[in-house]
C-alpha cells in the first residue's frame, strides 16, 4: 500500500496540474509582451502535463481511471446507477 503522504503529493499535482490549465486563460491579460506571453503559454501546458502525469504515478491508476471518467463531458448527465 502507497503511503499517504505520496498519495496526497499526488492529489497536489494533480491541482497544480489544473491550476497551470487555468493559468492559461489568464495570461493573455497580463502586461507582457507577445514574446513572453508565448513563453509563458507553453511552460503552462508542459508543466501542467508533467505534473498532472507525476501526480498519476504516485495516486495510482484506479484513481486516474476514476477521475477522468469523471471529467468526460459524456459522463455529466449520466445518472449514479448508469454508471
Amino acid at each position: 500500500m502507497k503511503s499517504k503522504v505520496l498519495y496526497k503529493l499526488g492529489w497536489l499535482f494533480i491541482i497544480i496540474s489544473c491550476l497551470c490549465w487555468l493559468l492559461i486563460a489568464i495570461i493573455p491579460f497580463l502586461p507582457f509582451s507577445t514574446g513572453v506571453k508565448a513563453v509563458s503559454v507553453t511552460a503552462s501546458i508542459v508543466l501542467a502535463e508533467v505534473f498532472f502525469w507525476i501526480g498519476a504515478l504516485l495516486v495510482g491508476k484506479e484513481v486516474v481511471t476514476k477521475y477522468k471518467s469523471y471529467m468526460n463531458p459524456k459522463n455529466w448527465r449520466m445518472k449514479k446507477e448508469d454508471q
